[in-house]
């Protein structure tokens, strides 16, 4: 199994499509390694050799911010963005969507499932109550 950048890749894929198991590289970005490690994007991880597996490592770490570190910086920048106070910091903070897009509907991802307004529900009668003592009232004067 080979392992780059502390990612196990999958044996059974394609080494064009097993690089970008790795957080940080995509499709043109593997096909860029592959050919600069002289391996066939083609082959299959499985049948790479340990020289091949090594070259591919080296280029990886020598050119390439991934994983951890990629994480690292992404989650410092928005860290960043929260603690002085910009509209996307804000945005981040409230868990909503940060690049323009519209609330009013959609916006599920960010949002989170739907909270219903909450409807109370009406008490049904079942023990009538006691009615009210009727107040010793003065009698209403009329006219005045």
């Amino acid at each position: 199994m080979a392992r780059v950048a502390g990612v196990d890749l999958p044996r059974e894929k394609r080494g064009e499509v097993a690089v970008t198991y790795i957080y940080g590289l995509g499709r043109s970005t593997a096909r860029n390694i592959l050919l600069r490690a002289t391996v066939d994007p083609s082959k299959r991880v499985k049948a790479w050799t340990d020289e091949e597996v090594a070259r591919i490592r080296e280029i990886i770490e020598r050119e390439f911010k991934v994983e951890g570190d990629l994480r690292r910086d992404v989650s410092m920048n928005v860290k960043r963005l929260m603690d002085i106070g910009t509209y996307r910091g804000i945005r981040h903070r409230r868990g909503l969507p940060v690049r323009g897009q519209r609330t009013h509907t959609n916006a599920r991802t960010r949002k989170g499932p739907k909270r219903g307004v909450m409807v109370k529900k009406k008490t049904t009668a079942a023990a009538p109550s006691a009615p009210a003592p009727a107040a010793a009232a003065a009698p209403k004067k009329a006219g005045a």
